[in-house]
Parts: structure tokens; sequence; C-alpha cells
């Protein structure tokens, strides 16, 4: 099994940023990706960025040009750094990594991430 560990989450203004991190733990080798999904009240979970072992990355339209993805390697530990976050970014976050490419097969608890305007 593969245990996630979300930290970085708030309360910011709009226009502020945060950084969230996702430390991974226990079975790794299979881990193809790693990413983040959000979900906000009344609405479902959806993708925010993933990026792959090699590097590659995917941003969902909403976030491109001010949310990046990085992975240290060395720490197992998938970062989300946000900027210039508006209040319809405001929902809990959380990690994922699958094993396939397709579909998410663990997940963090959360964090929340709020934004006022």
């Amino acid at each position: 099994q593969v245990q996630l560990v979300e930290s970085g989450g708030g309360l910011v203004q709009a226009g502020g940023s945060l950084r969230l991190s996702c430390a991974a733990s226990g079975r790794l080798a299979n881990i193809i990706r790693m990413g983040w999904y959000r979900q906000a009240p009344g609405k479902q979970r959806g993708l925010v960025a993933v990026i792959g072992n090699s590097g590659n990355t995917n941003y969902a339209d909403s976030v491109k040009g001010r949310f990046t993805i990085s992975r240290d390697n060395a720490k197992n530990t998938v970062y989300l750094q946000m900027n210039n976050l508006k209040p319809e970014d405001t929902a809990v976050y959380y990690c994922y990594a699958d094993r396939s490419g397709v579909l998410p097969d663990f997940w963090g608890q959360g964090t929340q991430v709020t934004v006022s305007s």
C-alpha cells in the first residue's frame, strides 16, 4: 500500500499564494503518476495537476499559468505551488497516486484551501 500525507493548506486572500506538499510512503515502486484533485462544496472532484515519473506534467485549464506541480524524488514528495489564487480555487485538495496512468489508486486525506475575496 501507499500512504499519502498532505500539508500546506490554509486561508489566503485573493491574489495570494500557497504551496501544498504531499509526502508519499510505502510501496512506491509501481507508482507511475502523482498529482492533485480538488473538490469544492456541491461539486464533483476534478483533476488539478499531475506529474509523471519522467517529469511530464498536465494541468486543468482553470489553473494553467498559475499553478505549478513538481516533485522531489529523493523525498518522495510532490508539491503544488499555487499563485494568484482566486476565490473559485477554494476547495479541499487531495493528493493521489496511480499505478496505471489512468485512474487514481491511492488518496491522501485532503487539505482545505480557502481563498477570500
